[in-house]
């Protein structure tokens, strides 16, 4: 059974709001005491939350649909429905946040952090708070609307200050459990380690974090092996530790063309992704000088590659020979990166409001004799409606004319007959529009009031 997962598709769906409550209030010697209809519950949010004992997407893998709570309905006598349940899902640290089309919605780091994956919807009003001086008693209430329902792609980017990269079974696993508390599946066989794995490593006052980046052999970088998916680790490193076998299994192999088999596919990733990661600083580690061989090998090796610039270190992780010099070497590296980070400015809200003066909606010509209203205000009105009442459908008609959909359709040549389309074309709420259908006359035209028996519109029997 697998026990890590970098990368999962999970489908979210917030709460749905509570419909509101048409009710009026009845009691002895008074038969018409008002309406007291109580609103819906907003749903549920799905929030997902950095958790410091998380460390991998695999509860995703296992249970790939979330949902949170619905709101309840209102009730009589004024009474609210309760609020839907928000459902918080933990998430490793360094999770991204993808839409289905790839667009990055939130970069996860910190523990704590959260981001609203998807929002509930709000519940409907009851015909309490749709009273007015010029509609007393609505006998219709608003619909709650639908939590909104998400396809979302989750990465996993792992959050280590040092990356040891390296061809399989050159030794990285058992670098980190010899320089921390880490304790690695190790074997040997030439074959990759499965998982990332993380250490945290200690350095005079300096502590940072090592991860063990696996699967990269030559073609990583389009998808061979397993490197395509865990290149994504050394994104966040502050710098790259090479681990070179000096002792592989394969006599006829060459260290520094390991070395640089590893750079091209780095180079070849960062060119795919944008990931820089060139700037990195490089250290290279000469592993398992334990063996003799190894050690008479290490020292042309180390010329060759003093020839580059890069520094190397011998080390062995079977007797955790040079291993203290070699931390120390990437803890000054830790230090340096972390000393050029701009200073952290203190977590605030930013609040962007949407710019004032934009219109409401669109009325386009879908085709002949058809026209499409798109806009957030009569969508909405749309999902709050009950169209098995006919004076809410009335109520909707009247809040579409004070808002100008009526006249824009005229302006686009709608003729009486014609279809009108409300929402996205594929799930849109279709009308017969009908122009000839006034409006009451006179200012209490503002309140939508049109006299006959509750729950109905004369404007609609004709």
């Amino acid at each position: 059974m697998a026990e890590f997962a970098d990368h999962v598709t999970v489908s979210v769906k917030a709460g749905d709001g509570g419909h509101g409550c048409a009710s009026v209030h009845r009691e002895k010697f008074k038969p018409l005491g008002g309406p007291d209809g109580g609103n819906g519950g907003r749903g549920g949010d799905v929030i997902l939350e950095v958790g410091a004992s998380t460390a991998t997407l695999l509860d995703f893998h296992r249970r790939p649909v979330r949902k949170a709570g619905n709101g309840r309905a209102g009730e009589g006598s004024n009474k609210s429905g309760a609020q839907g349940g928000d459902l918080v899902i933990s998430v490793p640290n360094g999770t991204v946040v993808k839409s289905s089309e790839g667009e990055i919605l939130a970069d996860l780091v910190g523990t704590g952090t959260r981001f609203v994956a998807a929002a509930g919807g709000r519940g409907g009003l009851g015909n309490a708070a749709l009273a007015s001086a010029r509609r007393k008693a609505p006998g219709f209430a608003l619909k709650g609307e639908p939590g909104e329902h998400r396809e979302l792609v989750l990465e996993l980017k792992t959050v280590a200050d040092i990356g040891l990269v390296g061809f399989p079974n050159a030794g990285k696993s058992s670098l980190i459990a010899a320089m921390s508390a880490a304790r690695p599946k190790i074997a040997d066989y030439p074959f990759t380690t499965l998982v990332p794995n993380l250490g945290v490593v200690e350095a005079g006052d300096i502590q940072f974090v090592v991860a063990d980046v696996p699967g990269l052999i030559p073609g990583a970088s389009q998808g061979r092996g397993l490197g395509h998916d865990f290149l994504r680790h050394v994104e966040r490193c502050a710098a790259l530790v090479h681990v070179l076998d000096l002792a592989p299994l394969d006599d006829d192999r060459d260290p520094v063309a390991d070395l640089d088999t590893i750079e091209a596919e780095l180079a070849a990733y960062e060119a795919a992704t944008g990931a820089p990661l060139a700037a990195r600083p490089r250290l290279v580690a000469l592993n398992k000088i334990d063996v003799p061989a190894a050690r008479e090998l290490a020292g042309r090796v180390r010329e060759r590659l003093a020839a580059r610039g890069l520094p190397a270190y011998e080390v062995s992780a079977a007797t955790t020979e040079g291993l203290r010099e070699l931390k120390f070497a990437m803890a000054a590296v830790v230090a340096g990166a972390r000393a050029a980070e701009p200073e952290a400015e203190p977590a605030r809200v930013v609040i962007r409001p949407v710019p004032a003066g934009g219109p409401d909606f669109e009325v386009t010509r879908a085709g002949e004799g058809v026209f499409l209203v798109r806009g957030e205000k009569p969508e909405r009105w749309v999902r709050q409606t009950d169209f098995g009442n006919d004076e809410a459908v009335g109520y909707l008609a009247d809040r579409l004319a004070r808002l100008g959909v009526e006249e824009a359709l005229a302006e686009a040549g709608a003729v009486p007959g014609d279809e009108v389309l409300i929402g996205d074309p594929g799930d849109a709420v279709v009308f017969d529009w009908d122009p000839t259908v006034p409006m009451p006359a006179g200012p209490k035209s503002r309140g939508g009031h049109t006299p006959g028996p509750r729950g109905t519109d004369r404007r609609l029997r004709s």
